[in-house]
C-alpha cells in the first residue's frame, strides 16, 4: 500500500477507500489530498471516481480491482465475517491497522486498533476511532483529546481530513458545552426571554483548554479554503454560526457575527442541492436577529429581515416533516410579524395569532405544559394587542396556572402583569 492515502478526505464509503498503486500515482494523490479529483482516472481507481459520482453499491463493487486494497474496500461496502477474513489475509501491517479500525466502526465485534507507531493519516483514522470508541462509552474529555491529536497528525499532509476532525471536535465540544442561547430557539417568554438547554460542562473542562468550538470551526474554514468542498464548507460554517449564538449571552456584536456566518453559509448551501441545512441556515439567522435588542432603531427591519428567513425555512419544515422545527419557525415568525412596521398591523397580529393556535394543535405542544405555556402566552399578548381581551385572558390565565404549576415563577409573574395591564384597559374604557 503506497502512502499518503485520501483516506478521511472524502465524505461516506469514500472516506473508507484505499487507493491501489498506478503509475504516477504520487501527483494524482496529491491533487486527492486537496479534494480535487484528477482529470484523467487510472482505469483501476475507477471505483473511486464511481464511488464520488453516487453510483449504485452494485457499480462500485463491480470496478474493484483484484488487489489487497480492492479487498479491504469490498469489506468497506459489504462488512461481512467472509469479506473481513479475505481482506485480513491479503493486508499489510498498516492495511491490517486500518482494517481493524473501519471493522470497529462498522460495528464488528474488535477492539480500535492500537496507534502508537503509526504516523499520517494512518495515526490520524486510528486516533479518531479511540476517540469515537471513547464517545460510545462517555468519556469525553478522552474523545476530545483524541481528536485534536488526530487532527493536528494529518493537518499537514491532509488538510481536509484535518478539517473534518476539528470541526468534528468543535461539535463535540459544542453539544457538551453550556449553551445560554440555543441553537433552533422556541418563542420567547412574555417578558422577552429565550429558552436554554444546559449540559454539564464540567466533564469536559480539562480538555477545553485546547481550543473553544469556534476556534475549532474557524480552523476547519482556513484549511478548507481554496478546496472544492463547497458543500463541507457551508455547513461548517452554518456550525460557526451556531457556536457563535450560543455564546452570544445576548452581546450584539457576537449575534453580527453569528449573522454574517449564516449569509457565508448560504452562498454555499443551495435550497435545492440542501434543503435541511438551508432551512436551518435561514432559521438560525432569523433566531440571531430577534435575539438582539429591541429597542434600537433597527429591530423593525431586523424583524423584517427574519420574517423573510422564517418564512423560507418553512417552505422546507413543514409540520408533516418537522413538526418540531416547523413549531419553532412558526413561533418565530409569528412573534417577529409583530415588530415589523406595517400600515396593515392588525393583519399581523391576527396572522400572529393563527399562527400560535396551528402550534398549539400539535400533540408535542399539548403535551408539554410549559411549552404550551410559553405559546398560550404569546397569543394571549397578540390578542391583547388588538384589544381582543375576551379572547385574550383565558389564553393568559391558562399560560399562568401552567407556569405557576409548574416552577417557573418568573414567567407567572410576567403573564400577570399582562392580565393587570388588560384590567386596567378595561376600567378605563368603562369610566
Amino acid at each position: 500500500m503506497f502512502r499518503p492515502q485520501a483516506i478521511g478526505v472524502f465524505p461516506g464509503a469514500a472516506g473508507f477507500f484505499l487507493l491501489p498503486e498506478v503509475v504516477g500515482h504520487q501527483a494524482l494523490i496529491t491533487k486527492l489530498l486537496r479534494g480535487e479529483p484528477p482529470e484523467t482516472w487510472p482505469e483501476a481507481w475507477r471505483f473511486f471516481r464511481a464511488a464520488l459520482s453516487g453510483a449504485p453499491e452494485e457499480t462500485v463493487l463491480s470496478l474493484l480491482p483484484d488487489a489487497p486494497e480492492g479487498r479491504f474496500n469490498r469489506f468497506v461496502l459489504r462488512p461481512e465475517a467472509e469479506a473481513f477474513r479475505a481482506a485480513l489475509a491479503a493486508a499489510d501491517d498498516e492495511m491490517r491497522l486500518l482494517l481493524q479500525a473501519a471493522a470497529w466502526r462498522l460495528g464488528f465485534p474488535v477492539e480500535p486498533p492500537p496507534y502508537e507507531g503509526a504516523d499520517g493519516e494512518i495515526r490520524a483514522f486510528l486516533l479518531a476511532t479511540h476517540a469515537y470508541a471513547a464517545i460510545a462509552s462517555g468519556d469525553w474529555a478522552k474523545a476530545l483529546s483524541f481528536l485534536y491529536d488526530a487532527a493536528e497528525s494529518v493537518r499537514a499532509l491532509s488538510p481536509i481530513f484535518a478539517a473534518r476532525l476539528y470541526a468534528e471536535r468543535a461539535a463535540l465540544l459544542q453539544s457538551l458545552a453550556v449553551q445560554p442561547v440555543p441553537v433552533h430557539a422556541a418563542a420567547p417568554p412574555p417578558q422577552g426571554g429565550t429558552e436554554a438547554g444546559a449540559f454539564d460542562a464540567s466533564v469536559i473542562r480539562s480538555a477545553t483548554d485546547v481550543q473553544s468550538p469556534v476556534e475549532g470551526y474557524r480552523t476547519a474554514l482556513k484549511l478548507l479554503d481554496r478546496t472544492a468542498f463547497d458543500e463541507m464548507r457551508g455547513e461548517i460554517w452554518l456550525q460557526l454560526g451556531t457556536a457563535l449564538q450560543a455564546e452570544a449571552g445576548g452581546q450584539k456584536s457576537a449575534l453580527l457575527e453569528a449573522v454574517r456566518c449564516y449569509h457565508e453559509a448560504l452562498k454555499w448551501l443551495k435550497r435545492d442541492r440542501h434543503p435541511e441545512a438551508y432551512a436551518l441556515a435561514h432559521m438560525n439567522l432569523a433566531v440571531a436577529y430577534l435575539s438582539m435588542p429591541m429597542h434600537e432603531a433597527r429591530h423593525s427591519l431586523r424583524a423584517a429581515l427574519a420574517v423573510q428567513s422564517l418564512r423560507e425555512a418553512l417552505r422546507h419544515f413543514t409540520k408533516e416533516t418537522h413538526p418540531d422545527l416547523w413549531a419553532s419557525a412558526t413561533i418565530n415568525l409569528a412573534n417577529a410579524i409583530q415588530h415589523v412596521k406595517s400600515s396593515h398591523l392588525e393583519d399581523n397580529l391576527w396572522e400572529a395569532v393563527s399562527l400560535y393556535e396551528e402550534v398549539l394543535s400539535l400533540p408535542e405542544v399539548r403535551d408539554d405544559p410549559l411549552r404550551r405555556a410559553r405559546v398560550l402566552a404569546n397569543q394571549g399578548n397578540a390578542l391583547a394587542h388588538l384589544g381582543a381581551f375576551s379572547r385574550a385572558v383565558p389564553r393568559l390565565e391558562e399560560a399562568k396556572r401552567l407556569f405557576a404549576a409548574h416552577g417557573d415563577a418568573e414567567a407567572a409573574q410576567a403573564v400577570s402583569a399582562v392580565l393587570a395591564e388588560i384590567d386596567r384597559r378595561r376600567k378605563e374604557v368603562q369610566r
